[in-house]
């Protein structure tokens, strides 16, 4: 919705005016309704909800009554698409056209919430209509989602009513751009793309590095599988990006991919991030590097940058204190490398995507030859609030030198996927457990991969650890991307292992021998040793190039590579090691040692199986009983599920 106040934005004091005057044009609305517009909604049709609803809003004479919100993600993406109803915090999940019907009718109109289209809780049966009720949100504290599924993401002059842009103006008029770096160092905030480097003292190399042209970069190539944070900020607040590289930033994690749901969500805090980062380390020039594959946040973050263009928030003379600023995207095309640093540098000069010999390290030779400073998007988002807020109140939140809140994409075997943030600190149980509500299908708990394909599979007995950078690090994992991936007791973990290496392998740019060799023989052993065909002697080696690759790859996609390979030898040998000595996978996963075998007992020799199976591997009929040709035999389960008398098993 447009404020009444559209013209350019030269001052602080017009910050000052179009707050008040957007929060004065919303206060008379009875209702606000927002409707998550996240990927995962958008994928469940919330567009559908979204034209019901204001279709039916205006047949029933409410557009006075009703302020309709198209928000970023609201987190709960397994249960999509969601609304959210104020005041009241109601949350109704599942939402389709019809339902949003009934909704308007009976909670707006009539006054009664439709507590069987609110979220269901299944342990105790019930149904809680209370968004801050729900399990799933109890221990999440949302700094860097502050804005994510509560506002219009489309709507600056609603992120300016959130105190948007007065952290850039707070930087330049009151902490100057040592002060700024400062409050960051006092914050501690560390880069959220997975190396923790401190972002203070990554601005403050930026700040002291010599020259006249630098550069500012955010990093939102987000490539793990599983992963969608940075692309939720994006789509629905792309200025607080601004200001953050306005005042800093140099990302070194190579799995700088969990800030999707920002880019989407709140692409006005990377705007603004951004502009706080050029601003700190004196860069006039800033790029986002988004990937291809992510068009809605593209869509909302170019939208966004020209809003700030047209209100004079990006451009030159920002708000009177005589600050230039520029920025530009650019669209990657998918190579899971450009999370590194130096490898994304060369995509934007567009050169090959492959990492750079370090040093010298981008703050003093990056972009063009220029000192340059890269953060991920999630790291950029935390910096508006931080400035705004005091880097003491940001250190209040998280454990020893883990300060402040970690967003993850919840995935997997997991009962509510979606987007969470919590303080550092919690434990791996309460993410599983309280918050992702435990196990599906009422199975059991056997591993969560924390931080991507480079990252570490851990096991039931460190869900009662912290959840920070050295606890994870002390485990063989890694904060990462910040994916998790959750998985029950049907998981195969040396299949999940040849699973990442795969990808891994598969990503690897190929510029030095450790990955591209390494990776590739770590992947052949892992392939033979899930057909059956493995050795103990396999597993030796398998350690052995898994630390090689880890003390030589020259990027850190190389040198995190072998994490799941070694943290899975590590905390599952038993698993390796009846693959490779009794040629058996005990999870029933590895095709190549599954035998598929008939009950003559139970067998009524009515051929089903034989006239289903593709590969014509079971033969018999008549007088001869049928059998399985195991030589034959493609393991693909199609007989049993046409056997009606439960004759065919798996050995």
């Amino acid at each position: 919705m447009a404020a009444r106040y559209a013209g350019r934005i030269e001052t602080i004091p017009d910050l000052d005016r179009v707050k008040r005057e957007f929060l004065d044009s919303v206060k008379d609305f009875r209702f606000t309704i927002i409707v998550c517009g996240g990927t995962g909604c958008i994928s469940s049709h919330c567009g559908d909800v979204l034209t019901a609803l204001r279709k039916h809003c205006t047949l029933r004479g409410l557009e006075e009554e009703v302020r309709i919100v198209e928000s970023g993600c609201l987190g709960l993406c397994a249960l999509g698409p969601t609304v959210l109803v104020e005041p009241g915090d109601t949350f109704y999940v599942n939402m389709t056209s019809e339902k949003i019907v009934q909704v308007v009718d009976r909670h707006i109109i009539g006054g009664k919430i439709q507590e069987e289209y609110t979220f269901f809780d299944e342990p105790r049966k019930k149904h809680i209509p209370r968004l801050t009720d729900i399990p799933f949100y109890h221990d999440q504290v949302k700094i860097a989602l502050r804005n994510c599924g509560s506002i219009d993401c489309a709507s600056i002059e609603e992120y300016i009513s959130r105190d948007g842009y007065f952290g850039f103006a707070k930087a330049v008029k009151e902490l100057g751009r040592v002060g700024t770096y400062e409050e960051l160092i006092k914050s501690g905030l560390r880069g959220r793309g997975g190396a923790g480097f401190p972002t203070g003292i990554k601005w403050q190399s930026g700040h002291d590095q010599p020259g006249d042209r630098k550069y500012i970069v955010c990093n939102g190539d987000e490539g793990d599988p599983g992963a969608f944070m940075d692309r939720s900020v994006l789509e629905g607040d792309p200025h607080s990006i601004i200001e953050g590289l306005l005042i800093g930033g140099y990302e070194g994690d190579p799995g700088a991919f969990m800030d999707r749901s920002v880019l989407e969500g709140d692409p006005h805090s990377i705007i603004e991030g951004l502009l706080i980062g050029g601003y700190a380390i004196g860069a006039n020039q800033g790029f986002v590097y988004v990937r291809a594959e992510y068009p809605i946040a593209v869509e909302r973050l170019q939208a966004a940058i020209g809003v700030a263009y047209d209100r004079g928030l990006l451009g030159r003379n920002i708000l009177g204190t005589g600050f230039d600023f520029d920025l530009e995207i650019r669209i990657g095309a998918g190579a899971f490398v450009c999370g590194e640093e130096t490898a994304l540098l060369n995509s934007i000069e567009g050169k090959r995507g492959e990492p750079r010999q370090k040093p010298p390290f981008p703050f003093q030779s990056g972009l063009y030859g220029c000192p340059t400073i890269i953060n991920n998007v999630e790291t950029l988002a935390n910096v508006p609030v931080i400035i705004t807020r005091g880097g003491d109140w940001y250190a209040s939140y998280g454990v020893g030198r883990s300060r402040g809140t970690k967003v993850f994409a919840l995935a997997g075997d997991i009962r509510y996927s979606g987007i969470i943030e919590v303080p550092m600190g919690i434990t791996m149980g309460d993410i599983v457990f309280r918050i992702g509500g435990g196990i599906k299908d009422g199975r059991q708990f056997k591993a969560i991969q924390s931080g991507g394909p480079s990252g570490g599979c851990l096991t039931r007995d460190h869900l009662d650890v912290s959840v920070d950078y050295e606890s994870l690090a002390a485990m063989g994992a890694i904060m990462g991307s910040g994916g998790l991936i959750v998985m029950d007791e049907t998981t195969c973990m040396v299949d999940t292992a040849r699973y990442f290496m795969d990808f891994v392998q598969d990503e690897s740019c190929g510029h030095c021998v450790p990955c591209r060799i390494g990776t590739k023989r770590m992947l052949e052993i892992l392939q033979r040793i899930v057909a059956g065909k493995g050795e103990e002697a396999d597993l030796d080696m398998l350690e052995t190039l898994g630390n090689t690759i880890k003390d030589t790859a020259m990027c850190g996609l190389g040198q995190t590579a072998p994490n799941p390979v070694l943290t899975t030898l590590r905390y599952f040998r038993d698993e390796y090691e009846a693959h490779v000595v009794h040629k058996t996978c005990p999870a029933h996963v590895c095709k190549g040692m599954l035998v598929y075998v008939i009950d003559h007992e139970k067998c009524r020799r009515c051929g089903l199986c034989a006239r289903s199976c593709p590969t014509k591997a079971i033969t018999g009929g008549g007088k001869e009983p049928f059998a399985i040709n195991t030589e034959v035999c493609s393991r693909c389960g199609t007989c049993i599920a046409h056997c009606t008398f439960g004759a065919i098993s798996i050995r």
